[in-house]
């Protein structure tokens, strides 16, 4: 199995390539510089890897949520290249890659709030349990301020990802000793996102690639201008 997988949803850029078990990565917090960096990471991973874009199997994206230029991103960019060499694409949420790289529990089965800055005063946020290699959603990600957020699940959570830094650590002060770990620095990385993407293929999951479409949980992210300034009004 030979899979490339992108990652442009937050601040941070990655690219990733799986082949046969193994997979390298390029990433790097690079705001405003994703659309630089990413197609030239694919063309130095493939040529290191001794790949032609034609041996690929399937692509994968980080579907969101996220920032609305850098999901916008990722799609396209994946889109693109599946639609070029005639590959499936396969959509992982950006908050699943981000509850991937949490630490694993030995024989137990770790529960994982993801949460990643979404502005605005508010969080996108996802709970996960963790399945042997598998991420289970434990319940529908949402966009929620800090200070409303629930989870159905009791018990104690591993916290991983920026929306645990936002206004002033709100969601670790809303579940305030329930928190066995957090980490509120991590970003989602295409290499998770390619491990994701392979179980999601196992599973026959992969789709046309013009089928996939980004998850951007606001309503609003596409207001124009004129509107989000009369909305402030």
């Amino acid at each position: 199995m030979k899979l490339l997988a992108f990652e442009t949803s937050t601040e941070a850029c990655s690219v990733a390539l799986y082949t046969d078990g193994d997979v390298v990565e390029r990433f790097e917090i690079a705001p405003r510089r994703h659309t630089e960096l990413a197609l030239p990471w694919v063309e130095a991973l493939l040529d290191e890897a001794g790949i032609a874009r034609s041996q690929l199997d399937a692509i994968a994206v980080g579907r969101g949520p996220g920032a609305f230029t850098g999901v916008r991103l990722a799609i396209a960019l994946g889109q693109g290249v599946a639609l070029a060499i005639d590959r499936p694409l396969i959509p992982v949420s950006t908050l699943a890659a981000l509850a991937a790289a949490t630490p694993r529990e030995e024989g137990a089965q770790a529960r994982i709030l993801a949460a990643i800055d979404a502005r605005m005063g508010e969080v996108y946020l996802g709970a996960f349990m963790r399945q042997g290699e598998d991420l289970v959603a434990l319940s529908a990600e949402t966009v929620v301020k800090p200070d409303a957020a629930e989870v159905a699940e009791a018990g104690s959570w591993y916290g991983v990802g920026t929306g645990f830094a936002a206004v002033d650590n709100a969601l670790q002060q809303r579940f305030s000793g329930r928190l066995r770990y957090v980490d509120a620095q991590a970003l989602p990385h295409a290499a998770n996102v390619a491990k994701l993407a392979l179980r999601a293929w196992q599973r026959g999951e992969a789709l046309a690639p013009e089928l996939v479409e980004p998850a951007y949980l606001r309503n609003d992210v596409a207001l124009t201008l004129a509107q989000q300034q009369a909305k402030r009004a």
